[in-house]
């Protein structure tokens, strides 16, 4: 099977597959591929935080003109996955010179298909682009073309929690993916400083308390296929909440603004995160550190992409509250102006690549010490 992420998370999902117990993980770009059964497809499906789809491969093949591809389409035995009665569509990704048309390809797949079937039975299943039966991927590399069936659905970043979002919410995957990165595993307070509509909050949650991704979820692409299998999904579903464990600290939202405080507090209801979530409205820049010991922070500060604002004076303030206001502290946040980083008038000791949909962004670290650094190290 393929997994597929967002650019610069990868590795992260690489190593979510292996923990989940996957067989020959091999990351690749914007996807990693493994292998594992029926059961594993809807454990993956339910799990991972950082894939945005897992594809099931049934097909490769050369296409080099639309003749070939039509052919190799034809090749497969299509009422192995649909009935006339069901409907269907097709995505397509390429890349190389030999098809430079996705609609085109999707056309041809879909007259192959159909063809198939009204050769076979005098009837034809439809297309339904909105809810399909079954969802076809067609992958064209040069000539090289891969077929697959998309066992997830919408993409798994509508985790089914978010009712209500701000100007620029973060997709979920991204979010997860940087706590990831982070390091964030539970193991301290936790705060989101400008947590807009809760999403970092929800998933650092889910994260600390090794709750499924995506349990809240109202459906899978798979659940429409002939062989699902309900009470194996169950099956699954029960294991991995009999995983899920306590947490032992606090996790915090702050928002200035209050129509974000409450959509979030909306969204961590919807997540049933309730009991391990706390939001008030605060201006960051106005606050001190509220807990003792190591405070682990994680933020997506607005651009000035969307949100009209002094770059230059913003970002200094970040900076500012950090080093004033927050002594043992790993703070990290995503930004897409590279500029402005300049201002933050700190080192980061990490900066990492990431795009935050398609800007281009650095996902930085911050390591605000007890006292100075250098009575840190005199210590250590």
């Amino acid at each position: 099977m393929v997994a597929k992420t967002l650019f610069g998370l990868e590795e992260v999902l690489a190593k979510e597959l292996q923990q989940l117990g996957a067989q020959q993980v091999e990351p690749g770009v914007r996807m990693v591929s493994f292998v594992g059964d029926k059961g594993f497809m809807y454990k993956a499906n339910l799990a991972l935080r950082t894939a945005l789809k897992i594809l099931k491969p049934i097909h490769s093949f050369r296409a080099w003109n639309d003749r070939a591809l039509y052919s190799g389409i034809q090749s497969i035995d299509w009422s192995k996955y649909l009935t006339v009665n069901q409907t269907f569509v097709v995505d397509v990704t390429l890349s190389g010179e030999q098809f430079t048309h996705s609609q085109f390809v999707a056309l041809k797949t879909k007259d192959a298909i159909v063809d198939q079937f009204r050769d076979k039975y005098g009837k034809r299943p439809d297309i339904d682009k909105l809810h399909p039966d079954l969802r076809i991927n067609i992958h064209i590399f040069n000539d090289q073309c891969s077929v697959a069936l998309d066992t997830s659905g919408n993409s798994l970043h509508h985790r089914g929690y978010r009712s209500a979002t701000n100007i620029a919410p973060i997709n979920e995957v991204l979010a997860a993916g940087m706590l990831l990165l982070s390091g964030w595993d539970g193991s301290t307070h936790f705060l989101d400083p400008m947590c807009g509509s809760g999403t970092i909050l929800a998933e650092a949650a889910m994260i600390a308390c090794n709750i499924p991704a995506n349990i809240n979820r109202k459906e899978f692409a798979f659940e429409k296929w002939q062989d699902w299998d309900n009470d194996l999904f169950d099956t699954v579903t029960n294991s991995l909440m009999n995983k899920t464990r306590e947490f032992h600290y606090t996790i915090k939202g702050y928002d200035k603004a209050p129509s974000a405080v409450m959509k979030a507090k909306d969204n961590i209801k919807n997540a049933n995160l309730e009991d391990y979530v706390t939001i008030s409205q605060e201006n960051f820049f106005d606050t001190n550190k509220a807990t003792e010991g190591p405070l682990h922070m994680v933020f997506n500060p607005p651009y000035g992409e969307r949100l009209d604002i002094n770059l230059e004076r913003f970002y200094r303030e970040i900076g500012d509250t950090l080093k004033q206001g927050y002594p043992n502290t790993n703070a990290w946040f995503i930004t897409g102006n590279l500029e402005a980083l300049k201002f933050v008038g700190l080192k980061p000791s990490r900066k990492i690549k990431l795009f935050n949909g398609k800007l281009e962004a650095r996902l930085v670290k911050y390591e605000m010490y007890d006292g100075s650094k250098r009575a840190k190290f005199q210590q250590d």
